[in-house]
């Protein structure tokens, strides 16, 4: 939206002013010059006709200056930036995964973005001190000294109707707030990236220090064997009245006997 009305009020526009020339012989004078312009802004094809006000012999001017270039130069950067931002939105909206296939999608959309910053802001400089050369080149008063009949003293000349500029200062206006749009999108378009996400992914041996930290205590598993002091479960010895051992199994104690 911001990028339409930059190219509006540019492209669209269309002016004039209005001049009178009053010679000292009535019959020759002309209170009407209308003086027309409009973008791409070349003055210097700006043709009209004005009294001499030596007889009924009129000399053909023209207004003075190009500044075409800074003014295309403007709504081309508009142009170009209003399809890549609906190029842009029917991929968000509608391919998403693409988008962020391989990381290739965000890294475009970041240098697309960083570029058309930068085009903002140098076209919009530039048409604005073009927009001052041509408030200057169409102010009345100097359209006036190029006449021949307002150099002299018996004829008087003067301005009717200045042009109106507003939209052109409404699109210099826009071209900045384009430029700081576009320079504000810059970090969330960098968020997507992979530059930004490898910089909030944690190192790979943070994860193995942690673990390793519970092993520290001295706590294991493998002391808490099945067998705590008893090696078999099935048979324990006991120490007879003689100093002998007796040892009594699965089957039952043994005798005295058999001991002996």
């Amino acid at each position: 939206l911001f990028a339409i009305f930059a190219f509006a009020t540019c492209g669209g526009y269309s002016g004039g002013l209005r001049l009178s020339v009053d010679c000292a012989n009535k019959s020759e004078s002309d209170l009407n010059i209308d003086i027309a312009f409009a973008y791409p802004f070349r003055l210097h094809q700006v043709n009209f006709d004005v009294p001499t006000c030596e007889g009924k012999r009129r000399e053909k001017l023209s207004l003075i200056g190009d500044f075409s270039s800074s003014a295309e130069f403007f709504v081309t950067i508009a142009v170009f930036a209003f399809l890549y931002s609906l190029a842009a939105t029917v991929v968000y909206i509608f391919f998403q995964n693409k988008y962020r296939e391989n990381n290739r999608g965000p890294l475009i959309d970041f240098i697309v973005t960083v570029v058309f910053s930068f085009l903002w802001l140098v076209s919009s400089s530039a048409w604005a001190k073009g927009l001052s050369d041509v408030k200057l080149a169409t102010d009345p008063d100097e359209v006036l000294l190029l006449m021949s009949a307002c150099k002299q003293q018996s004829n008087k000349c003067l301005p009717v109707r200045s042009p109106v500029m507003s939209s052109l200062n409404t699109s210099v206006v826009f071209g900045f707030l384009n430029f700081i749009l576009w320079a504000g999108n810059i970090w969330f378009v960098f968020k997507e990236t992979g530059w930004h996400s490898s910089g909030q992914r944690h190192p790979p041996d943070t994860m193995e220090k942690q673990s390793s930290s519970y092993n520290q205590g001295g706590y294991n598993q493998d002391s808490y064997g099945p067998a705590g002091g008893y090696n078999q479960p099935g048979s324990y010895g006991q120490v007879g009245e003689y100093g002998q051992s007796q040892s009594y199994g699965q089957s039952g104690p043994t005798s005295f006997a058999n001991q002996i």
